[in-house]
């Protein structure tokens, strides 16, 4: 059975191959992306299949009213993917509160909003799956990209209370937590803070783990997110790329170890009988 689709940031990187995945098996997309004319060639290729909506995600007037738009126009709403996002890089010492903020409105808020949005429709049809595109950024964190991983820890934090919340109203949720892919991430999407020479050798060691990593290929993330949403139970975190599973289990492995290692004071910090 076909679905349709609501896809933010839909006109380049992974949101242009989520859209062109769920399309060339006959799919139906509400396509938004802040400029249209990133989504003539879709509806060239697509015709009535998608519908393309202007949009910014951090006006939560305009994010009400397309989801309202892309609802009434297809009738139902099957797969929503909080995809519209982008990088911030910076140390925390180098970051605007103007830069921090775009990032919080955009990467946070933004996927808010379009949640809180499609809520409603997918209640009352009883079914629905919310994808939010997190990054394996959203459960281990590394130097410059402090605002980033601010954004997607508060998206994970968000995303596992709400598939607690919504569970048993047949709504499913998923966060993809991808690794290094060959989208425009760190090219033209990206905010860079304005750089100060005592963070340089953390910068370039930054760029040199960047240009060793290999990057997947955007094109079978969209054939995998088709699995994803076609899947009975579907994960509710899932890594896109071989990195997550590579260093993540690491990661954790030493967070239990710390744990661990200071279970006494912990206890202490318990007082009463735990003391």
């Amino acid at each position: 059975m076909s679905k349709t689709w609501f896809v933010t940031g839909a006109g380049r990187g992974f949101g242009r191959q989520f859209t062109e995945a769920a399309l060339s098996r006959g799919d139906k997309v509400a396509a938004t992306a802040r400029n249209l004319g990133a989504l003539e060639e879709l509806v060239t290729a697509h015709g009535d299949a998608v519908l393309p909506l202007e949009l910014d995600v951090t006006d939560k007037a305009a994010v009400f009213a397309s989801v309202d738009r892309a609802h009434k126009h297809f009738g139902r709403l099957d797969v929503v993917v909080n995809n519209a996002g982008y990088g911030l890089f910076g140390a925390i010492e180098e970051l605007s509160e103007e830069q921090l903020r775009g990032q919080m409105e955009t990467n946070v808020f933004g996927a808010v909003w379009v949640t809180q949005a499609a809520l409603p429709h997918l209640r009352a049809q009883g079914s629905g799956h919310i994808v939010q595109i997190s990054s394996i950024g959203g459960v281990a964190a590394g130097p410059l990209l402090g605002g980033y991983h601010a954004s997607k820890w508060a998206l994970e934090g968000l995303t596992e209370s709400l598939a607690q919340e919504v569970a048993g109203l047949g709504i499913k949720v998923t966060l993809v937590e991808p690794g290094a892919f060959e989208t425009d991430w760190i090219g033209s999407s990206a905010v860079r803070a304005e750089a100060l020479p005592d963070y340089a050798p953390v910068r370039e060691h930054l760029a040199k783990l960047m240009a060793e990593s290999e990057a997947g290929d955007p094109v079978a993330a969209g054939r995998a997110l088709l699995e994803v949403v076609d899947a009975e139970n579907p994960p509710l975190r899932v890594f896109f790329g071989t990195v997550g599973n590579q260093y993540l289990p690491h990661i954790y492995a030493d967070r239990l170890k710390t744990w661990a290692d200071w279970a006494d004071l912990s206890e202490r910090a318990q007082g009463g009988k735990a003391a």
